[in-house]
């Protein structure tokens, strides 16, 4: 799909495929969620733009490079988003952090904001939007719609998992926002559950119903 990598490194599909497992306890999903959050982080961020800066080796003075511009932004969609967050904050531990409280609801699928808070000077950072399910699609346009609205230029969205249907209805709405995902799955069904997928990611995260 255009606008879409799928991350298919071994490390990140062997992780996936354990947390498909109906039976991964909530603590291996919770690691295995953090580990994959990680290695998209790598994938996400491999076209970083680099500056260089004189440094001085313990044998040497060399021009290296460095990340150029403003910190990033990882902007997590609340809840899940958070299982992917502190993966992604070891590989980039300078990162400013969003939050972005969205739910779904249950009824119509349409989601509903309950909390919104961002770092200054957004319009001049690269921001990663973090969840790891992309659906119906609703909620992460929510979430870029909101960040746009303050400012926000340069959008990137990560993810584990995605729905066709939610892809396109993503790229529909953002079609200047690229996507990173380990999968994509078959369709949604009749609840806006990806299929096979691996269940509620909020749930098996925290251990709730």
């Amino acid at each position: 799909m255009q606008g879409v990598t799928v991350v298919d490194h071994p490390l990140v599909q062997h992780k996936l495929t354990l947390m498909r497992r109906k039976d991964t306890s909530t603590k291996s999903f919770r690691e295995l969620l953090r580990e994959i959050g990680g290695l998209i982080c790598y994938e996400v961020t491999r076209d970083l733009p680099l500056g260089d800066i004189e440094v001085e080796t313990p044998l040497a003075t060399i021009r290296s490079p460095v990340l150029s511009g403003k910190k990033l932004v990882l902007a997590a969609i609340l809840r899940s988003g958070m299982g992917m967050l502190d993966g992604m904050l070891e590989m980039v531990p300078a990162a400013r952090v969003a939050h972005v409280g969205l739910y779904r609801d249950p009824e119509t699928l349409e989601c509903v904001e309950y909390y919104f808070k961002v770092p200054a000077g957004i319009a001049d950072r690269e921001v990663i939007v973090v969840d790891p399910m992309l659906a119906t699609g609703n909620t992460a346009i929510a979430a870029v719609d909101r960040l746009k609205e303050v400012g926000a230029r340069s959008i990137r969205l990560a993810c584990l998992l995605a729905a066709p249907e939610g892809v396109a209805k993503f790229r529909g709405y953002h079609p200047d926002v690229a996507i990173w995902t380990a999968s994509i799955d078959s369709h949604l069904n009749d609840h806006g559950y990806i299929v096979p997928g691996l269940g509620d990611a909020g749930d098996r995260l925290y251990g709730t119903k």
